[in-house]
Formats: C-alpha cells, structure tokens, sequence
C-alpha cells in the first residue's frame, strides 16, 4: 500500500462504517471532497487495507461520469501502489482495481473493486438484478442527484428487499444534506467524516458593465472576457493554480483562448477532454497552472495544487419543451450549494481564495440547491428503465422525488410510439432490446431499424453522431460532419470512431451482419442514409420547407412534423433543402421558431418511410375564415406537415355541420344568420324577459344561440352545406322554439313583453326592446289624457316614453307620464307650441282629446 492512505481524513470514520455496514447492511457516509470518500472507502470496504482484518468482499462503485470513473480507478490503483490494467498491456496482468465505462472495459480476474458509471450499473441490473458476484455497491455523489443514480438506488433497495438481503449499500455524499437519503435507506446511520477545512477568504468581483443574462447555451462574451481578466487578475494577486469553474466545454474554450500569453498553463478538464490532458489536470504540475473546469470539479474530482478558485457563477440543466418535441441544455445560475462546493475546493490543502464574478445581491435570486435531474429532463429512457424493471409509472419504487406527471405521460407516448412498450406501460421485447443497446430509446430505434435500411455500419455512425453532439466548429450539415470525422484525427473523431464500433458489436450479427447489412443498402447515397437514420430518430422533427423552392442561399423557414416552427441558423452548410431531418433544435427566450442546430437534407419518400406512423389521411372540413366560407378537402399529412390535398365533393354532413358551427363562433350568430325585422324583434323581446324575469325565457345571447344551436337550428343546420344556407334559415320561426311552451308560459309572451301597445290616439306604437329599458316613442299629441304607460314584464319594468314632437323629433324622455303632465309639459309646451301652431296644445293635457292630427284637419 501507498503510505499516503493514512493522511486520508475520511481514514477516521471506517470503522463507524464497517459498523453500520454490518449492523445493517445499508449506510450513508458523508465526506467533503478530497477526504478520501471515493478512493480509499472502496478499498477499505474489499478488505485491501491489511492492518483493517476486513474479509475480502468484491466492490462495485457507481459514479455520475466517465471522467470520474477513469480518474478514481486510477487514484486507487495509485493508493495500492499496484497496476489496474490502466494503460498497461493484457499480458503483464489485470490489478485489484478497475473501471467500466460505455464502450471500454479493464476489468480481470483478480480485480475486486470496479468503477462503472450508473449508466453502466442500471445496464447490470436490467440483465441480472442479483448482480451476482458483488457484494456492497457505493454510489458516489448521491448529493448531486442525478436522474440514473436515483434510479440505481430504486433498483438496488428492490434487489435488497426482494432477492438479496445480504447486498451492501453506500450513499456517498459530499455535503451533510443527509437526512433524506438515510430516510430512504430506511433509517440508515449516516457516518460523518470531517476534512481539514482550511479558510476561504471571497473577492466578490462582478463584471464592470451589465451583461446580458444568459439563455439556451448562449453566454454573453463580455462575460466570458471579465472572467478571463479575473483569472489574470487572481494570478496576479494570489499564489497557488488557478480552477475557474465555467457551464460548458464552448465556454472553457473561448476563456482558453482569451488567456492566452498568461503567465500559467491553461488546462482544460472535462468529459470531451484528451485523456493526457484529463490527466494532467489531475495531477501535480511542475509549474503554475489554470484548470478550466466543468461541474465534474466541483466534488467528483480532486484537482492538487489549487488555491485560487474563479467562479463564473453559471450551471448547465435539462430542459425539456414537451408541446414542441425539444430538448436540450441550458445555462442557469449556479445553486448556492454549488458555489459552495466550487468555493470550498480552493481551501482543501491550505487556506485560498474564491472570485464569485457576481455581485452579493444576486444570491437571494438563487436556488438553495441544484434542481433534481428527474425534474427537469426527458424521462423517456426513465420510463423505459421502469418499464423493463417491470414498473411502468415507478410508483412501487423509493425515488428520492416523484417524477412530473406530464412528463411521464409524454415519455410514455414516445415509448409506445417506438413499439417499447405495449398499452399497459409494460415493455415490449423490442423495449427490453432496445434498453440494452445503452442508448437514448429514440437512438437505440434508429440503430435497429436504420441498419436493415442502411446497413450496420453506416447506422452506427450516424447514431454515434447523434450520442455525442458534433462541435458546433463542424458545421449544421450531419452528412458533411460525418464525412469529416471519419477521416478526423482529433479527440471527437476517436471517440465517435470507438462508438462507433461498441454500436455495431451490439447490433445482431456484429461486424458481420454489418457488412452484409452494408451491401444490402449499398445503393443508398451516404446523404439520403444520414437523413433516414436521424428521422428514425426524431420523426416528429422531420420538416418540410414553407417555400416550395427555395431561392439558392436563402434561410427557408421550415415546419416541423410537430407544428413547431423552425429555422436554419445564419452561415448555414445546408443550404436551400425542401426537407430536413432535424437532430439538434432549440427555441432561444422570446423567438417564435425553433433554431436548427444539426440536420441533415431529406428527400420526401425518406421522410415518408422514416415517419410511417406519423402519416394521416384525413377528411380536412373546417370553417375557412379568409373566405368566410366551408372548406372541405382529402388531406394528406406527415403530423402537422401537409403533404398533398384534393377538394372533396361529398364531405360528411357531421363534418360540415361542425364547420358551419366553427363559422358561426368565429363570425358570430348574429353576422352569418339573416335577422329580418320580425326576427330581430323577437329576439330582443326574449332578451328583454330573461333580463327582467330569468328562466324559463331563454338566453339569447349569441354565446347562448351558439350553444343552443341544436336546439333551435334544427333541422336546418345539419341540411346546410354553404354559408348561404345559413342565411336562408327564418331565424324568427326558429326561436320559437326556445320559447317555454311545456308549462304555457310562452303564451304570455305578447302579455309580458308585447310587440306593440295601443296609446290614447288608437294607434298601435311598435317597443323598442334594442336598449336596456323598452322605449315606447310616440308623438306627444297622441298620449292626451293618458295618465300613465304601461309597466312590461307583469309590472316589473316601466316603459320609457319618448315624446316626440310633431316633426317627430325627441321633445322630452320620461318613465312617469304622470309627473311629466304635472311638471314637465308646460316647459315642452311653450317651448314648441311657436314652432307647431297648427298642432294642438291644451293648457291641461290630461282631459285633452288625443289626436294624430292638426287643429285644421280635426
């Protein structure tokens, strides 16, 4: 053994942990990074550590990236001064330690503890839930909540409960946030091991101008320079490396290149990195360096030499745009336990220094902690694990968090869409195939069916691009980008070309079915294979041009087989295409389209044979509201992509009854009906009483008329074909089949809210119901020795009287006849009786004679 275990803090609680182990099989250790949590408990718990006396047991540990698998594999390796096959040739033997990641395995028959991945570990589960041979299983960083290390913990508590009771379970934690893990692990004690928590001092050092914030995985540049300066600035005035923690490998490498000329190394460590240069982050330098990180370095590695840590404040998360079929990652501010963690790295071996380029103020706008995954990402390869495991909606399983609903719902129809799962949610032989290529579901689909079509090996490549985003550097174009890489030399090119060759292993057949699968599809061009494969992928992102030739060079717009707009990115590679097959897609904040990322060109029979289910053929009638008129037409449709029509003579009468129906509550009952005098009278009587009097008098709003149609428009509505047939109904004979006549009250009608009332002259005087209260205008000369009008609606409403003058002009407005004759008339009387001398105007007009007519003509 490497004596320097023993200077490892986390050396203090092994034997709390052996004891919990043993007492109760399940424990929850939490350790700050750079204890000794990830590297020395592994070797601790096989019983590697002589002085311990611990028996021999074979130990699994899960980790959230590959990066860290490497990098812990390689730190115990180190730790037992032995070799564990990490770049040593087979024949000088395999060590005690080893690692799995997706598509490399260094593993022998005397290694004892292995790190995988929990992608690798949810693999072994779903091909042998006993995970026969393995003792006690370490899932590290649990703090972090990841959406496949939940779910490994699911699955093992189940193993535990049902099939192994003697399997042993680890929670590793960097931070105290314990107690809902021990809770879980059904009271489990939590072991605590305290670091050497040397002081932080924080320089708050926001950038010196407003910056814009952040949306999709667009950072602002002049962010990106200020953190550059701020680095710069920190070796200016600080002593120790530099770790400036940014959201993304683009992010690193334009701050990388700002920095150049500094007076330290730049390094750059993440996922995509070379492993010499993984390696050497992770290791002493001989000189001053600056380590450009992603999250990975905020717990899962341990970066020596730092005293000065740069944080640009920013994180990536999943999001996931159901209603449009996109998803993605976007930069959000970082949580304050992660600045925590970030700030903590630079005081692990003695004190240091923290730059948080934000301003104070700005923490009360952040999370307390990240975001579960399980919250934010596409859930179908979680729905597809569940369903395999043989628990369609996870419900039986103890999940930190429950997943969304909506998206379980969403993941569920994308599985059933695929064929993985059957009408129950349960999986299909094709799912459980599908589960076990590793793969997203959707690229797991375009191997399996794209091979036949294009060949394995071809298959292979495009769905090795799609796993692993191309650099944006590389263009839009995927058929170009894969030309590109596979005569590339750089980091990207190898690690497509060693997907590339995992993927056809686990085609059926392997290289052989390859090739003869290759010669099977050889007559379809490399351009037309890369849009089939990727369709199979994304059907509902296949997407036809909205112009039908586009001009050379012009950006079409394009829509997709989901309804979701979208367009190509300037300085597109694809140029004037009439279908796309997308692969990568985002909808920056406030933009009405979808911005094209990756895709590759289509023609319209690929489009056709990869969106199979999606094609429709459908009678289209609806309400044309340019026209105002019905449309009827046989459509043929890819999703929400129309493909061809023709009109349709004979469409169904519900179909055209619906769309006059549409019609109606576009336009509006009273626009597209024909209202004749007596028809707009009866309707504004009825509206009068259900105001005044309420039911049984029926609404006749056109909310109401629209709602009631079938009551009233029948049987002339389901006759009508055409917008003129609308107006030919008589509206009038057709409400009066709204009236109440079951109980008799609709012979009151003329009662209660008469079309016309006889005034003192003999004439019979036509009400205007139009207003809020019935008016009833009639010359003045006609109401002589009229004490008062009628009240309507059984005496509950007066009727206002308009009081015209001979010329049949608005001479007074009253509600009380009475009180106008006694105070209002001789005002009205003197004021006309100049104008109108012909006309009578006795001094009492209540025992006046009415009259239509002059002095001369009485």
């Amino acid at each position: 053994m490497n004596p320097a275990w023993r200077e490892l803090p986390v050396r203090t609680a092994l034997p709390a942990l052996h004891r919990a182990l043993d007492a109760d099989g399940v424990a929850v250790l939490a350790a700050p990074p750079g204890t000794g949590k990830t590297t020395l408990v592994p070797l601790a718990l096989a019983g590697l550590l002589a002085e311990d006396g611990r028996p021999a047991r074979r130990v699994l540990v899960a980790e959230p990236r590959r990066l860290a698998v490497r990098a812990a594999a390689r730190r115990m390796a180190w730790l037992l001064d032995s070799r564990s096959g990490l770049g040593a040739p087979p024949a000088e033997g395999w060590g005690k330690v080893g690692f799995t990641v997706r598509g490399e395995r260094r593993v022998g028959p005397g290694t004892v503890v292995e790190v995988v991945t929990t992608g690798v570990l949810l693999q072994r589960l779903q091909r042998d839930q006993e995970l026969p041979g393995v003792d006690v299983v370490v899932l590290d960083e649990c703090h972090e909540r990841h959406l496949d290390a939940d779910t490994a913990l699911a699955f093992l508590l189940d193993v535990r409960a049902a099939l192994r009771p003697e399997l042993g379970i680890v929670c590793a934690s960097a931070t105290s946030d314990t107690a809902a893990w021990a809770e879980l692990l059904g009271g489990a004690p939590v072991v605590e091991a305290h670091g050497v928590a040397h002081p932080v001092d924080t320089i708050w050092a926001p950038p010196p101008r407003a910056v814009r914030p952040a949306h999709g995985t667009r950072v602002d540049p002049a962010l990106l320079e200020h953190v550059a300066a701020t680095v710069r600035r920190a070796l200016a005035e600080q002593d120790g490396d530099v770790l400036c923690f940014l959201p993304g490998v683009g992010e690193i490498a334009r701050v990388a290149g700002l920095l150049a000329g500094a007076p330290a190394e730049v390094l750059q460590l993440h996922g995509r990195a070379p492993q010499p240069v993984q390696d050497a982050a992770l290791a002493p330098g001989a000189g001053r360096r600056v380590v450009l990180a992603t999250a990975v370095a905020e717990s899962s590695l341990t970066v020596p030499g730092v005293r000065v840590v740069v944080d640009a404040g920013l994180a990536r998360e999943p999001r996931t745009d159901h209603a449009r079929g996109l998803a993605g990652l976007v930069t959000v501010r970082a949580s304050l336990a992660a600045a925590r963690q970030r700030a903590g790295r630079a005081g692990r071996e003695a004190p240091g220094t923290v730059y948080r380029c934000w301003a104070p103020a700005e923490d009360a706008l952040a999370a307390r902690y990240p975001t579960p995954e399980i919250a934010l990402a596409d859930l179908t390869p979680f729905a597809l694990q569940t369903a395999c495991w043989g628990d369609p909606d996870a419900t039986g399983l103890a999940l930190p968090d429950r997943p969304p609903a909506g998206a379980m719902a969403a993941a569920r129809q994308t599985l059933r869409a695929l064929g993985a799962v059957d009408a129950d949610g349960r999986a299909t032989p094709r799912g459980t195939r599908l589960a076990r290529t590793g793969l997203h579901p959707r690229l797991a689909r375009a191997l399996v069916d794209g091979a036949p079509a294009v060949g394995a090996r071809r298959a292979a490549e495009v769905v090795a691009l799609l796993s692993e985003e191309p650099p944006r550097a590389l263009g839009d174009d995927l058929g170009a980008v894969l030309r590109t890489v596979r005569d590339g030399r750089d980091p990207y090119a190898g690690r497509w070309r060693e997907e590339v060759r995992r993927l056809q292993r686990g085609t059926d057949g392997g290289p052989a079915a390859a090739k003869e699968g290759g010669r099977t599809a050889a007559p379809l061009p490399d351009a037309t294979a890369v849009g089939l494969v990727v369709a199979l992928a994304f059907p509902e992102r296949i997407a036809r041009a909205r112009v039908e030739k586009p001009e050379p060079g012009a950006r079409s717009p394009y829509l997709m087989a989901s309804g979701t707009a979208a367009e190509l990115t300037p300085g597109t590679t694809l140029g004037a295409v009439p279908w796309l097959a997308v692969a990568v897609a985002d909808r920056p904040a406030g933009a009405p389209s979808a911005r094209v990322l990756h895709a590759a060109a289509l023609d319209e029979d690929t489009a056709r044979l990869a969106g199979a289910p999606l094609l429709t053929a459908r009678e289209e009638v609806h309400w044309d509201t340019r026209r105002g008129e019905v449309t009827a037409r046989r459509v043929e449709s890819l999703g929400a992509v129309e493909l061809a029509s023709a009109k349709l003579d004979r469409p169904d009468r519900a179909l055209v009854r619906a769309a006059l129906l549409e019609g109606l509550a576009r336009e509006g009952v009273s626009t597209l009906l024909s209202w004749p005098a007596g028809a707009a009278g009866l309707r504004e009587r009825l509206a009068f009483l259900h105001g005044a009097l309420g039911e049984p008098w029926p609404d006749v709003s056109d909310e109401a008329l629209l709602a009631a149609a079938a009551q009233w428009l029948e049987p002339e509505l389901s006759r009508a074909r055409r917008r003129s047939d609308l107006a030919r109904i008589d509206t009038a004979a057709a409400l009066q089949r709204l009236l109440p006549w079951a109980g008799g009250t609709a012979g009151r009608l003329d009662e209660l809210a008469p079309e016309r009332i006889t005034v003192p002259s003999g004439s019979r005087i036509r009400v205007d119901y139009s207003g809020e209260r019935p008016v009833l205008a009639v010359k003045l000369q006609e109401l002589f020795g009229w004490a008062a009008a009628p009240a309507l609606a059984g005496g509950r409403v007066p009727l206002t009287v308009h009081l015209l003058s001979p010329a049949g002009r608005p001479a007074a407005v009253t509600g009380d006849l009475a009180s106008f004759w006694r105070d209002g008339y001789r005002a009205v009387r003197a004021d006309l009786r100049g104008r109108y001398p012909r006309h009578p105007w006795p001094e009492d007009p209540t025992t006046a004679e009415p009259t239509k007519r002059t002095n001369t003509r009485r």
